[in-house]
């Protein structure tokens, strides 16, 4: 449990109290919690647009503004922090090293800020167009978007993934992750897609495509990371969780 309490402290804002020093293992037990954390975030922010839905249904789009702000502030948007460094850092001319520095700074630039929006927009849009003929549908489409998100982080946390430099966060999970823990971890979130659809009467087969689908641009863009500036760091993490969650939910609402 040191490993859900460390993820806590990590991703989210709840308070868990003194956990002591970092180190390599600590952070890559924690990422082995993301999928879950996800999931729970993703429902729990998912809530307003039911009340919306429930009580003004033509306000939907504020219920879908709503869930993700609150999806943001539970993660203290550190997540859409690091898409927009990543983006800087990429959309930017400068070779490997320059381009890493661009990702290091604080400051975001035109790249970044663009990227922000555009991801707020799809995630918006997509959540206030989920199918309302059940009214969990939007917690559930949340909830499997945000678990498959972090399944794509810690992808990118594989073995074979170097760390693009050898300090930051990056350093400490990159290559932290097995093939076979990541089988397990994929089965499990893919699944939960397959069960949430299910249960709240939407197409099996198109939420797993899109799940699938989402996976696949993800890898894709690790893979361009890795030719771009040499491997991965704490700021590509967090852009994959968001552009993963992004397609996610447009693929769900496409389904």
């Amino acid at each position: 449990m040191t490993g859900l309490r460390r993820a806590l402290a990590l991703f989210t804002v709840v308070p868990v109290g003194a956990l002591g020093e970092l180190d390599r293992t600590g952070a890559a037990a924690a990422m082995r919690w993301l999928p879950l954390l996800g999931a729970a975030l993703g429902a729990v922010a998912g809530l307003p647009v039911v009340a919306v839905l429930r009580w003004a249904s033509q306000a939907v789009l504020l219920g879908a503004v709503l869930a993700v702000a609150l999806l943001a502030l539970l993660t203290r948007g550190l997540h859409l922090d690091g898409l927009a460094d990543t983006v800087d850092g990429l959309g930017s001319r400068a070779p490997a090293a320059g381009a890493l520095e661009i990702i290091r700074r604080a400051d975001i630039g035109p790249f970044g800020v663009i990227a922000i929006v555009l991801v707020l927009l799809i995630d918006v849009t997509a959540l206030a167009s989920a199918d309302r003929g059940c009214v969990w549908q939007p917690v559930a489409a949340l909830a499997v978007a945000a678990a498959t998100g972090r399944l794509a982080a810690l992808l990118a946390a594989h073995r074979s993934v170097p760390p693009a430099r050898p300090d930051g966060f990056g350093a400490y999970v990159a290559g932290s992750q097995s093939s076979v823990m990541l089988a397990i971890e994929a089965v499990v979130v893919l699944g939960f897609g397959v069960g949430l659809a299910a249960a709240v009467d939407a197409s099996l087969v198109g939420w797993l495509v899109a799940q699938a689908a989402a996976l696949v641009v993800a890898g894709g863009f690790l893979l361009h990371v890795r030719r771009r500036i040499g491997g991965v760091t704490g700021d590509v993490f967090g852009a994959i969780v968001e552009i993963t969650t992004a397609l996610a939910l447009a693929g769900l609402a496409l389904a």
